[in-house]
């Protein structure tokens, strides 16, 4: 297991180097309105992610590592919609082809990987499909400043590797171990300030892995079952924070799938936190709600169930935090003249 691991780390790591060698003239970010950052950085460096994972997974296969047909789906599916997802960091693309490109892979990975369990599979397959769909696009959603998207995806992915070993699910264990390790290598480039960005290739191919290990982890594809709440738990903050602001924007009558710069985690940037404060804050947030998950795999219902609660209560702080920093920010500023 721990060849794989570092072959992943040192595999996103050189090919991060490299692709900042081969990036700025041909996928640069630069910044509008809507952007985070200030100066012109390459994007697309998600792609050693990918690469990265698939090098270790290929590793690990040839060392005896199984992947079911199960599994199978859920792989061609996430290199789809990386594989699209790439040339629309290279030369964007239109929404529709987008969109159903990830729909196409995320029926892949339902109608392969779901299976008769505790409910029928005609209310399982719906219900499998907009659990894919909604991380993707979260995690998609959520990549917006220097660190944040690789530093949760660090710490899920090792959280849910401890929990496909303590499950006895291999399949899970390699392959969220794989994702935090190649995530891992990208960091060194990717923390604050950033050198490169993982663009939309690198979002949603870990939106979509995360989502289809924890679904076939919970149906037990590959060995032992996690419970049905794992997932929701370790992505406790990016959920929070993009569903929160979501339905915000529906209540305030907003145009909802517009692009915008509402997200909790941006306006507290706006406030005048750092990118490297936010990020922290939030790895600290992701590694309370891992620290839920895991305790939740050792007790039984209801106590389970309120530890998943439990995971969601700490992003309050972040939500009042946002909110006194924006009082702070537009109370008049009282100017006294001293005596002469």
């Amino acid at each position: 297991m721990l060849a794989p691991l570092v072959v992943a780390f040192a595999t996103a790591l050189v090919g991060a180097g490299l692709y900042l060698r081969w990036a700025p003239t041909r996928a640069l970010d630069v910044p509008n309105q809507r952007s985070s950052h200030t100066r012109p950085t390459p994007r697309g460096g998600g792609l050693v992610i990918v690469l990265g994972f698939l090098v270790g997974l290929g590793l690990w296969h040839t060392a005896g590592g199984g992947l079911s047909p199960r599994a199978l789906g859920w792989l061609v599916g996430a290199l789809l919609v990386a594989g699209v997802s790439f040339v629309d960091d290279l030369h964007p693309l239109p929404a529709v082809p987008r969109l159903l490109t990830h729909a196409v892979g995320a029926v892949l990975l339902t109608v392969v990987g779901v299976q008769d369990r505790e409910l029928p599979l005609i209310a399982a397959l719906p219900l499998a499909f907009v659990w894919v769909a909604v991380v993707t696009n979260v995690y998609n959603f959520m990549d917006g400043i220097d660190g944040l998207a690789t530093s949760q995806a660090i710490v899920a992915g090792v959280a849910m590797a401890i929990a496909g070993t303590i499950v006895g699910n291999p399949l899970v264990a390699t392959g969220a171990g794989l994702l935090a390790a190649a995530s891992a290598g990208f960091l060194v480039y990717n923390l604050p300030p950033a050198r490169l960005f993982m663009g939309d290739v690198g979002s949603t191919f870990l939106g979509f892995s995360f989502a289809g290990l924890s679904l076939l982890g919970n149906l037990g594809v590959g060995g032992g079952r996690l419970p049905v709440t794992f997932g929701l738990v370790v992505l406790a903050p990016f959920l929070f924070d993009s569903l929160l602001t979501l339905a915000r924007r529906v209540v305030r009558g907003e145009r909802w799938y517009s692009a915008h710069r509402s997200h909790y985690y941006q306006r507290l940037v706006q406030g005048g936190l750092t990118h490297a404060q936010v990020t922290g804050l939030y790895a600290g947030l992701a590694v309370a709600a891992a620290a839920a998950g895991l305790a939740g795999l050792s007790v039984e219902t209801p106590l389970r169930e309120a530890l998943a609660v439990l995971a969601y209560v700490p992003m309050l702080a972040v939500v009042v935090l946002v909110w006194r920093r924006e009082q702070l920010n537009e109370a008049p500023t009282v100017v006294t003249q001293g005596r002469s």
